[in-house]
C-alpha cells in the first residue's frame, strides 16, 4: 500500500543490507525517494530451499516460473514450413493404393534406364491404362532470357495412343484434302474470325504457309496456350495431310518448357511393352538435346524423372540416361 510523505529533492534507493538473504526481506526493505509521493515495494518472497526441485511432479509440457509461483502451460510447437510441410501435407491426403505403391521404389535413389522403366510398369495399378510420363528440369530460364525458350516436337517410333482433335487454317481448295486426312475443323479466314471470337475447342492448329500472314494476329489469344503455329513446332507445313496424320494418331508430339525450364512429355502407355517404351523415351531424350537452345549455359540436364499418370515418380541416373544404348535386338 502507498503512503505519502512531504516532498524531497533526491532519489535514492536505499538497501537493508547488501548481504541480505531472500528469507530475510521485509515489506519496507526497498523505499524509493524523490519529489514525488515515497511508494514502498514488497519484494518477491523466494522459498530458495525448494530450488533443487522446484516441481518434481510437474507435466513436462508444462513450465514452471520459480520466482512467482505460477505455472504455465507451454505454447505449442510451430506447424512445419516450406517443402518438408507441403509433402507432410500431400502425404497425408495420398490414398492407400498411392501410398503403397510408392514403397516398391527409394525415393533417393537414382535409376537406370531399363530398371525404370520396369519399375514403372510394375508400380501401375489403377483401373485405367495409365500414361508413361517424362520430366526433365533443364538448366534454363525462359522467363528471363529468350535466347532460352524451348519449344520443338518429338517423333516417336511407336504411336504413343493419345488422340488430339486438329483444326487446320488453309486455302479453299485444300479444305477436302484436310477432312479427308482426319481433321475435324477446316477453315480459312472464316476459321480465324471465329478464333478470334473466342472459339477454342481444338487441341492442336496447323497452317499452311501461305495462311501464316494473318494467322500471325492471333499471337496474343494462342501464344499463351501454345496453340500457335510454328514452322519449328511442324504446325506450319506445306503437306497438311502428312501433319494432320501424325499428330492425330499419337507419333508426333509438340513439347514446351515452362517458366521454371521443366519439359513434361508423354511417351507412352503402360500397357506398351518394356522395348517400346524405351524406344520412345529415348526418341524424347534425343529431340530435348538437339533442340538446346542457344542461350543454354552450363551443365544442360538437371534431372530426370518418369511416372504414371496418377502414380509416384522414379528418379533416374542423367549420366547413364544420355549414354544409355537400346539393345540391338529393339
Amino acid at each position: 500500500m502507498a503512503t505519502s510523505t512531504a516532498p524531497s529533492s533526491s532519489l535514492m534507493l536505499t538497501y537493508a543490507a547488501s548481504t541480505a538473504h531472500t528469507k530475510d526481506l521485509t515489506p519496507s526493505i526497498i523505499t524509493f525517494k524523490s519529489n514525488a509521493p515515497i511508494f514502498s515495494i514488497r519484494p518477491l518472497v523466494l522459498n530458495t530451499s525448494d530450488w533443487a526441485n522446484p516441481c518434481p511432479q510437474r507435466d513436462p509440457n508444462q513450465f514452471v516460473a520459480a520466482a512467482m509461483g505460477d505455472t504455465v502451460t507451454a505454447p505449442p510447437p510451430k506447424p512445419k514450413k516450406g517443402i518438408s510441410a507441403t509433402l507432410l501435407k500431400i502425404d497425408r491426403v495420398r490414398c492407400k493404393r498411392f501410398l503403397e505403391i510408392q514403397k516398391l521404389r527409394e525415393t533417393e535413389k537414382e535409376y537406370d534406364v531399363k530398371t525404370a522403366i520396369s519399375l514403372l510398369k510394375e508400380m501401375s495399378s489403377s483401373k485405367f491404362v495409365e500414361t508413361a510420363e517424362a520430366h526433365f528440369r533443364l538448366n534454363i530460364d525462359p522467363k528471363k532470357h529468350m535466347d532460352q525458350q524451348l519449344r520443338a516436337t518429338v517423333s516417336f517410333p511407336k504411336a504413343i495412343g493419345l488422340s488430339f482433335k486438329v483444326a487446320v487454317v488453309t486455302e479453299d481448295g485444300n479444305f477436302d484434302e484436310a477432312m479427308t486426312a482426319g481433321a475435324e475443323i477446316v477453315g480459312g479466314e472464316d476459321l480465324i474470325e471465329r478464333i478470334r471470337g473466342g472459339f477454342r475447342e481444338f487441341d492442336k492448329l496447323i497452317a499452311s504457309p501461305d495462311m501464316m500472314v494473318k494467322v500471325v494476329s492471333l499471337g496474343r489469344l494462342l501464344g499463351s496456350r501454345g496453340l500457335l503455329p510454328s514452322p519449328k513446332a511442324g504446325t506450319v507445313t506445306p503437306n497438311i495431310p502428312q501433319a494432320i496424320e501424325e499428330f492425330k494418331n499419337g507419333k508426333k508430339v509438340e513439347y514446351t518448357a515452362d517458366k521454371t525450364g521443366i519439359v513434361r512429355i508423354p511417351f507412352g502407355k503402360v500397357d506398351f511393352s518394356e522395348d517400346d517404351l524405351i524406344l520412345n523415351f529415348l526418341a524424347a531424350v534425343k529431340s530435348i538435346g538437339s533442340n538446346k537452345p542457344v542461350g543454354a549455359k552450363g551443365v544442360y540436364w538437371r534431372s530426370a524423372h518418369i511416372c504414371t499418370s496418377i502414380g509416384p515418380s522414379i528418379r533416374l541416373d542423367v549420366r547413364e540416361m544420355l549414354s544409355y544404348k537400346p539393345p540391338s535386338n529393339i
